[in-house]
């Protein structure tokens, strides 16, 4: 009888799921820095198709255990981010502010005001530190990048992906801006 293979457990540091949500991190992140190169409107369109893909990359990540936690780091800077928050408001113009209900407070039901400029900053700054943790030569970079990218979907990112896909849903469907993204961005 021939030996029988040898079950390998998959690496969930590299695995498929890790690496398209690097792929999908990477590819938003290199189209926000080059916002100012493009329309609002092409802003809008690859925003309402890459949200949710986001969304779903992140929530399919692995659970992992990390032994060593001495290889968390952040790399985007906070004058990095105001260049990106102050991009993506003149961008976005008198559309940034828009208003969503928080489920978290029970107490009171009033909408809350919010800016698209700062939620899709403050994404791209989460979704640029797995990006770039994640190309550190270790494998516990790879893996504290996968967990904290899972942490922060749980507890920030997908919160902030689902209160601003709504207000870009409405600017492309509901206002008629139908956003003229390339089909091979995706």
């Amino acid at each position: 009888m021939p030996d029988q293979e040898q079950i390998i457990p998959e690496d969930l540091a590299i695995s498929r799921k890790a690496l398209e949500m690097l792929t999908v991190s990477n590819e938003f992140c290199l189209f926000l820095e080059k916002a100012e190169e493009y329309t609002r409107d092409f802003i809008y369109g690859y925003l309402q198709k890459v949200c949710p893909l986001i969304y779903l990359k992140a929530s399919l990540l692995p659970d992992i255990e990390v032994e060593e936690d001495d290889a968390a780091e952040h790399f985007v800077t906070g004058e990095q981010w105001e260049d990106m928050f102050n991009t993506l408001r003149v961008k976005f113009g008198s559309d940034d502010l828009y208003y969503f209900q928080d489920h978290h407070e029970k107490s009171n039901n009033d909408p809350i005001r919010a800016s698209m400029a700062e939620n899709f900053t403050d994404i791209y700054q989460d979704l640029k530190d797995f990006v770039l943790l994640y190309q550190k030569p270790t494998h516990a970079a790879k893996s504290i990048a996968v967990r904290d990218c899972k942490t922060l979907f749980e507890t920030r990112t997908g919160y902030r992906l689902v209160n601003v896909q709504q207000a870009i849903h409405y600017l492309v469907c509901t206002e008629g801006e139908k956003g003229e993204v390339a089909e091979d961005l995706f």
